[in-house]
């Protein structure tokens, strides 16, 4: 299966504040994050992160039911054995702040507070996804990403373990791993207009991609 297909390539780092130098590994030139395996190189970091992401997939689809409510520590432990292995801060809540072009994310010390929320909020309404109506789990699973995604709880990996949550949470309502091209390439762009969207609490754009989404899933779904 592509890289693309599952969304595990990665779109580009982020701009920090904060304590940049002591973050990467040296001899890197600034492209590749302090690690555990002494990695230099950014493909080879980005190799190291698409094969642990596929095995964190594969073992995370087993450790939650149908009926399972997820909470802000299970997307911590999303990250953590996703990343694990890789940095010594996986499945922490950044300390960092970061951005995105000229769109900032949430300030770190609203993080834990932000992540609560979410938990209280999103996470509460929308999961378990087990809901008969297709319409309604494209509810769900707009608003959980979006939301996750604003937030941005980690130094990185932040839209790679929100597709993680979004496949567990396809998962609950019988759907295979999900199809996320239509978030990558052409399609770039509508994704991060529908993500600042969200910003006003505006879920249609998301809602609209992730029909695609589960259409191009359900066509190639045995």
């Amino acid at each position: 299966m592509k890289d693309d297909k599952l969304g595990l390539k990665k779109t580009g780092r982020y701009n920090v504040s904060g304590l940049v130098e002591a973050q990467y590994e040296r001899g890197s030139r600034g492209r590749v994050l302090r690690n555990l395996l002494g990695i230099k190189r950014k493909r080879q970091m980005d190799d190291a992160e698409v094969e642990a992401l596929r095995r964190a997939v594969d073992t995370l689809l087993h450790c939650y039911h149908k009926n399972h409510r997820f909470n802000a520590s299970d997307v911590r432990e999303m990250h953590r054995v996703w990343l694990g292995e890789i940095y010594e801060w996986a499945g922490n809540y950044r300390n960092v702040n970061v951005s995105k072009g000229e769109f900032p994310f949430a300030a770190a010390r609203q993080v834990p507070m932000l992540m609560e929320e979410f938990e209280r909020g999103a996470l509460t309404e929308h999961t378990p996804c087990n809901f008969k109506s297709r319409e309604r789990v494209v509810t769900a699973l707009a608003e959980v990403h979006t939301e996750l995604i604003l937030i941005h709880p980690f130094r990185e990996g932040n839209g790679r373990v929100a597709r993680i949550l979004a496949t567990l949470m396809a998962n609950q309502v019988g759907l295979s791993l999900l199809d996320f091209e239509p978030l990558e390439g052409r399609q770039r762009p509508e994704y991060l207009v529908a993500v600042a969207a969200g910003l006003d609490h505006n879920y249609e754009p998301m809602e609209e991609i992730f029909r695609r989404v589960i259409e191009r899933t359900l066509r190639c779904q045995p």
